[in-house]
């Protein structure tokens, strides 16, 4: 292979290599890899498999192999989309405010924010491109992301317009004065009313698409949620959370610390009974709910901040979105009915 090819494949590929552990069991190759490479989905990685790019101890193979204890697993993937580059896209986004310097958006559950791998287009920042009129924007006028929420997360997001809004923005996020309100739906009853969550948080070493919460400093970055109990449905409750912080996935990770996550969160275990007692009409609710809101339960109700350029305090407030809503509202007839 020339130089030139070489180099190519590393403008291209990301490049990951593994080794299985003595007491790995046999596991798809593709199942095995989405666990260790983040952001990968079985798809892209079938479709690495298929066009040779995943190795076995030096040797190509089929999507159907098994990791066996020991394996040297080589791999190269196509690079995420280069963040400079975003594609104008007509997808419809609910502008709640917008001035000269900065907008805000009401995300819907399900919009992936930025493109990323397995996400190369349908997000927000296309149609914020195509909001603004914009295709490359490296160098000109761009849609700046000054923070972000997670594609099964809805609600309130600040946007800024240009270089100096962003700047101001960002360190109101840095120096914690920004005030982000978020409503959560929770499995369980929570014991004390309010308090505070305050850990490091740190992917998990087992899944890099997890995060946990460590007390070692040198395994994550420190975490602080503030929370209120809003309504206590028995088996689930609804809780206002603070973020003082803004680290990946914070809600959801801290509330599965507590012992509470977030009702139907996939991710972290939320998406099974884990209150109430299994029997077929109490089932039957929890799937329908399940069903209604195939989402974990979180909204960014509430943001507040400093105008970059008035000075002016900004508040902003949400009505939850209608799926959340509904979960919510049969939630409380059976707290008040008990129907079971």
């Amino acid at each position: 292979m020339s130089s030139s090819e070489e180099n190519l494949k590393e403008e291209l590929f990301l490049r990951y290599s593994f080794i299985a552990d003595e007491g790995q069991e046999p596991l798809r190759i593709d199942k095995f890899l989405v666990n260790r490479i983040e952001k990968a989905t079985r798809n892209k990685l079938r479709e690495a498999i298929d066009a040779n790019q995943v190795k076995v101890n030096g040797k190509s193979i089929k999507a159907s192999y098994k990791v066996k204890p020991g394996d040297s697993i080589d791999v190269m993937v196509d690079k995420e989309p280069n963040e400079l580059l975003i594609i104008p896209q007509d997808i419809p986004i609910n502008i709640v405010f917008e001035d000269d310097d900065l907008m805000i958006i009401n995300k819907e559950p399900g919009m992936v924010v930025h493109p990323g791998f397995g996400n190369s287009d349908g997000t927000l920042l296309n149609a914020l491109a195509f909001h603004f009129g914009v295709e490359v924007d490296s160098k000109g006028k761009r849609p700046w992301l000054v923070h972000r929420i997670d594609k099964d997360t809805s609600g309130l997001l600040v946007i800024a317009k240009n270089d100096e809004a962003m700047t101001h923005l960002s360190k109101q996020f840095q120096d914690h004065t920004i005030e982000r309100t978020y409503n959560a739906l929770v499995w369980g009853s929570v014991e004390q009313p309010e308090g505070t969550i305050s850990t490091f948080i740190g992917r998990d070493i087992y899944n890099r698409k997890k995060f946990v919460t460590y007390m070692d400093e040198e395994k994550g970055k420190w975490a602080v949620t503030h929370y209120k109990v809003l309504e206590d449905f028995t088996y689930t409750s609804l809780v206002q959370c603070n973020l003082e912080t803004g680290r990946t996935h914070q809600i959801r990770v801290h509330m599965k610390h507590m012992g509470h996550p977030l009702f139907n969160d996939e991710f972290y275990g939320g998406n099974r009974i884990l209150k109430g007692v299994v029997f077929s009409k109490y089932k039957h609710f929890v799937e329908n709910c399940f069903s209604i809101m195939p989402r974990q339960g979180l909204h960014a109700k509430s943001l507040g901040f400093e105008h970059p350029t008035t000075g002016k305090w900004m508040q902003f407030d949400s009505d939850l979105p209608h799926d959340m809503a509904k979960v919510i509202d049969k939630w409380r007839n059976v707290k008040s009915t008990y129907s079971f």
